[in-house]
């Protein structure tokens, strides 16, 4: 069975599983730098720069800021592209998968909850 969640249960949703991950001491992700965080996670590889940009529609400079911020929480790694060395991929790390399947159990918290 399908549920159709209305604009309020939606915002409800993502309201407690934000609270959940503020809760927990992670790293505070901006909207931004989440969105990019799941491209990378939920699209498959190889990404690189100038893909992210171009999938999310936001410059490349400000993929680089928020992969910036992703690699200093151990959640991506740039790699040099071993087969076209003017690339650099970027790639899923452990830490990054652990905390996105918290996440995930924090969001199936909350709609349990509407």
């Amino acid at each position: 069975m399908t549920t159709t969640l209305t604009s309020q249960q939606g915002l409800k949703l993502w309201h407690e599983a934000l609270t959940a991950s503020v809760r927990a001491e992670g790293p505070d992700l901006s909207a931004r730098q989440m969105a990019i965080f799941l491209q990378v996670y939920l699209a498959p590889p190889p990404h690189t720069v100038r893909g992210l940009a171009a999938a999310l529609r936001i410059s490349k400079p400000a993929v680089v800021r928020a992969l910036d911020t992703l690699g200093r929480a151990d959640f991506t790694r740039r790699k040099r592209d071993e087969t076209d060395k003017r690339n650099v991929l970027i790639q899923r790390t452990v830490k990054g998968s652990v905390f996105l399947s918290e996440f995930s159990e924090w969001v199936v918290t909350a709609s349990e909850k509407l």
